[in-house]
């Protein structure tokens, strides 16, 4: 596995392709969930301009637990239904929040987080957790930001040996 460097490209169309086979460079032959999870978490906040937290909460006796991830630490377990990542778990829908601050009953992880996209992660129609993206710009994320995310964390949700 080698690693490779961020591209000065911010467009989209070359951007995520490029996140996506880090990704997946850093994932092959491994095994181990919480490597593999860690290093996702990880390349997309290094190579995605403007977040300052990327990481997983997985579903865990009903409620969402933190998993891996990339910036502070953060808000350890999130009731299902509650917040924006609670929420998006409950509904099984991404959830793309322009202004944090807007959204009733968010839970504030980082005080300099103002926006916020969460991608719920299913394998075999089962709800494994979310991918919760923050960044400190409010309508940091637009809809082709959601699309190529929402693809990526299919890529994790199938190839990542989650724990059962």
């Amino acid at each position: 596995m080698a690693c490779i460097y961020p591209s000065d490209s911010q467009e989209p169309e070359l951007l995520y392709p490029y996140i996506l086979d880090n990704i997946k460079s850093f994932l092959e032959g491994e095994t181990d969930w919480i490597a593999n999870a860690a290093n996702a978490a990880a390349t997309i906040g290094f190579l995605l301009h403007d977040l300052n937290w990327v990481g997983f909460y997985l579903k865990r006796d009903n409620v969402l637990k933190l998993g891996p991830f990339w910036g502070k630490p953060a808000v350890t377990t999130i009731q299902i239904g509650n917040g924006v990542c609670g929420t998006s778990a409950e509904t099984g829908k991404t959830i793309n929040v322009k202004d944090v601050h807007q959204f009733p009953g968010h839970i504030a992880c980082d005080l300099f987080s103002n926006s916020e996209l969460v991608i719920p992660l299913f394998k075999g129609g089962q709800l494994l957790g979310v991918l919760d993206i923050d960044s400190p710009e409010i309508g940091r994320f637009n809809e082709v930001d959601q699309k190529y995310l929402e693809e990526i964390a299919l890529y994790l949700a199938e190839t990542i040996q989650w724990p059962q």
